[in-house]
């Protein structure tokens, strides 16, 4: 029988540290859940995004972009983003350079929903089958991140950055949704031929005077089929 000291059995232990050691870091900053092998990060920058507004003030009352943070605000008084629209007012940053028809497709970004905001869309998958317009609305009603109307994914949001993942698999017909790396939705496509990414703020019925929300580190990623 092989007997070992204890500093040969610390040494092997300092060995395995140093080599899981990678591996647990990149779990950690993942997150426990988020599947992310096979999809490629894409480029994102202005020319890739436009900002919607209500149609009659500046873009800079109502967007800004500074230290790397994009804030978007709105009032429940303000006009639709165009002059026919007979939406609700909304200042939202409309992903208008990956616009797709197939694949799985995935929004990553971390969000800031201030204290007040409420009945209020803070990210969308536009795009579905008629009489849907989207195939994913995640709302904000007195502080509960919700899918549409229901079921709440996260009780109380406000006033703290949360990593927000989305990933839209056409083919398969599913949206899921991770908050801080962990499985917080799945729910069923709902068609469509053209979809889109969006963030910001979109006014729902009994909104609040006041809207805001904040985003930073936005990425698109796409996934590669072999």
């Amino acid at each position: 029988m092989a007997y070992y000291s204890s500093f040969q059995l610390l040494g092997f232990f300092c060995l395995m540290i140093s080599f899981l050691q990678p591996i647990l870091l990149q779990a950690l900053a993942w997150g426990p859940d988020v599947p992310t092998q096979g999809f490629v990060s894409l480029p994102f920058n202005r020319s890739y995004y436009h900002i919607q507004k209500p149609y009659d003030v500046p873009e800079d009352q109502r967007y800004s972009f500074v230290d790397g943070i994009h804030k978007c605000w709105v009032y429940s008084t303000d006009k639709p983003h165009t002059t026919t629209s007979q939406t609700m007012p909304r200042t939202e940053i409309a992903i208008q350079g990956y616009n797709y028809s197939s694949g799985a497709w995935e929004f990553e970004a971390y969000g800031y929903v201030p204290y007040g905001t409420s009945s209020v869309c803070i990210m969308q998958v536009f795009g579905a089958s008629a009489p849907h317009a989207t195939t994913l609305m995640l709302r904000v009603y007195n502080g509960s991140l919700m899918y549409y109307t229901g079921p709440v994914l996260v009780p109380n949001i406000y006033d703290k950055w949360f990593k927000l993942n989305v990933i839209h698999d056409v083919e398969a017909a599913k949206v899921k949704v991770y908050i801080d790396g962990c499985l917080k939705l799945e729910a069923d496509g709902r068609g469509g031929t053209s979809h889109a990414f969006k963030c910001g703020v979109y006014a729902q019925h009994n909104d609040s005077l006041y809207m805001e929300s904040r985003w930073k580190h936005i990425q698109v990623s796409r996934k590669c089929r072999p």
